[in-house]
C-alpha cells in the first residue's frame, strides 16, 4: 500500500493511503529503515511510502519512494542532512523587510536548500515596508510576490500561484508564515509575535505538516533563526544562482572560485552579477567545505 505522509513527529507519521483513502497512525517497521541516504530523519512529510497496515488505523512503513524534489536542511547539532518536505512542485520562500529584518543571505541558503522544486519567494508584512534589496531578486529572475496578511494585498494573487500544487512553505521564525497559511485556507495553525527585545520570531510550528484546501495543498514547515545548506556536490550551490548562467567558464563543474578560466570574477567587476550575492555562494561553499570531515565520519 502506497502513503503520503501528512505529519512526521518523532517517528510517528501521520500517513494517507493513497489506495483506500483512509488516514493512519504509522510507524517505521523495526524502526529502520532501509535507505542509501543518510538523514537526521529518514521520512519527510510529503514523502510517498510503502507499507501495510496491521489494524483499522495503524500501519507499518518499509520504505520510501524516491523523492521527485525536496527541501533539505543541514542538521547542526546531528551533523547529517535533513529533509523537512518532499515531493513538492514549488518551495514557497517567505520574508519580511522590517519586523524580523529582511536577511539576503538566509534567502541565499533557503534557495540553495530547495531542490527541483520551483521558487516563489513571497515577501510578507508590506504594510510594513518594502526592502529595496529585494528587488534583486525579480532581477535575476525568480518569481516574487508581495503580499499582507494583515491587510490582505496580495493573497488573491498569491491564492492563484498555489492552484493545483503542492507548495512548501519555509521561512525564518516570525516572518508570519502560518498566519499567512491561515489567511490563505483557513487551517486554524498556531501564531505568536515577533520578540520584541530581540526582533526575532518565536517559534510555533514545530514539525512539518500537510494541509489541503480545495484545490491548494502546501506543506507548512517549521521557522528556523538560521539555516544551513545541506552537505551535497558542491556543483550542485550553482543552480541557486542562476545569473551564473551568463558565465563562459572554461570548463564544465567549475566552482567559479576564481578557477583558471573562471569567468564569474569579471562578471562581478562590470556589475553583472552582484557582488554581494557572490560573496553569498562563496561563503555557502565554504561551510560545506569545513562540514564535510564530519559528514564522512557519521558515513563509517
Amino acid at each position: 500500500m502506497r502513503f503520503q505522509i501528512r505529519r512526521a513527529i518523532n517517528n510517528i507519521y501521520t500517513a494517507y493511503s493513497l489506495d483506500d483513502s483512509c488516514i493512519y497512525t504509522a510507524r517505521i517497521k523495526g524502526k529502520v529503515l532501509k535507505t542509501d541516504e543518510i538523514e537526521y530523519s529518514p521520512i519527510a512529510v510529503g514523502d510517498i511510502a510503502i507499507g501495510e497496515p496491521y489494524s483499522k488505523d495503524e500501519a507499518l512503513l518499509f520504505s520510501v519512494e524516491p523523492r521527485r524534489s525536496s527541501f533539505t536542511r543541514w542538521n547542526i547539532k546531528r551533523n547529517c542532512n535533513q529533509t523537512i518536505a518532499a515531493n513538492q512542485d514549488q518551495s514557497a520562500i517567505v520574508v519580511s523587510s522590517a519586523s524580523p529584518p529582511f536577511r539576503p543571505r538566509f534567502l541565499d541558503r533557503a534557495i540553495a536548500c530547495s531542490r527541483n522544486a520551483e521558487i516563489l519567494i513571497v515577501m510578507n508584512k508590506i504594510d510594513q515596508g518594502v526592502d529595496e534589496s529585494f528587488s534583486l531578486y525579480e532581477n535575476i529572475g525568480f518569481r516574487t510576490i508581495l503580499v499582507s496578511s494583515e491587510t490582505g494585498e496580495g493573497l488573491d494573487e498569491l491564492k492563484a500561484m498555489l492552484e493545483g500544487k503542492i507548495t512548501a512553505f519555509v521561512g525564518q521564525s516570525g516572518v508570519g508564515k502560518s498566519t499567512l497559511i491561515n489567511s490563505l485556507m483557513g487551517s486554524g495553525q498556531r501564531t505568536r509575535g515577533v520578540s520584541e527585545k530581540f526582533n526575532r520570531g518565536r517559534h510555533t510550528t514545530n514539525h512539518s505538516l500537510y494541509i489541503e484546501s480545495g484545490n491548494i495543498a502546501v506543506i507548512d514547515t517549521p521557522g528556523v533563526r538560521e539555516i544551513e545548506v545541506p552537505f551535497e556536490d558542491l556543483r550542485m550551490v550553482a543552480d541557486a544562482f542562476p545569473e551564473f548562467a551568463a558565465s563562459e567558464c572554461l570548463y564544465s563543474g567549475c566552482l567559479h572560485r576564481g578557477e583558471d578560466g573562471c569567468t564569474i570574477p569579471s562578471l562581478v567587476d562590470k556589475g553583472i552579477i552582484d557582488e554581494d550575492r557572490y560573496e553569498s555562494y562563496l561563503r555557502i561553499l565554504d561551510a560545506l567545505d569545513g562540514r564535510k570531515p564530519f559528514y564522512l565520519r557519521n558515513r563509517k
